[in-house]
């Protein structure tokens, strides 16, 4: 797999049926190893293993209803009262993120409300604030540490 803009992690692989999987720690299973999935596993380990989230209010892979269109976002992290905290969309590394990518997430937070976003497809990061008074995102240099 391709080398990532992240921290090296160590990861846990299986092979069965000429497929790759790699263990999802918050899902507590294999899952088959795509570009997407590889992007998705770092992101996890960086909000685990630097910026101090806990497993427990980590969730991967939910659908979720957009009017009457059932969606799946990529990573939930929610705050101890169960308000979502940051909301993560990842994309493959050969993706380029551009304005869809940032209207799929806006979308998707219509519905969830999280204080921040985070875009990635592995090589490059974007991290926003939303300031919903005055209906708009700022951008930041990284997101907050769990407190």
């Amino acid at each position: 797999m391709q080398v990532l803009n992240f921290p090296k992690f160590s990861f846990r692989f299986k092979s069965s049926e000429n497929k790759i999987s790699i263990f999802d720690t918050i899902r507590k299973k294999f899952v088959v190893l795509q570009p997407e999935e590889w992007v998705r596993q770092h992101c996890v380990q960086y909000l685990i293993q630097i910026k101090g989230y806990p497993e427990s209010l980590i969730n991967v892979e939910k659908e979720l209803t957009l009017n009457t269109l059932k969606k799946r976002y990529d990573i939930v992290i929610f705050n101890s009262d169960g308000s979502i905290h940051l909301i993560v969309e990842c994309k493959a590394p050969k993706i380029t993120i551009d304005q869809k990518t940032f209207d799929q997430i806006a979308q998707y937070n219509l519905t969830l409300k999280a204080s921040f976003l985070m875009v990635t497809n592995g090589l490059n990061h974007y991290y926003c604030q939303m300031d919903f008074k005055n209906e708009r995102y700022q951008f930041l240099n990284d997101i907050p540490n769990y407190n």
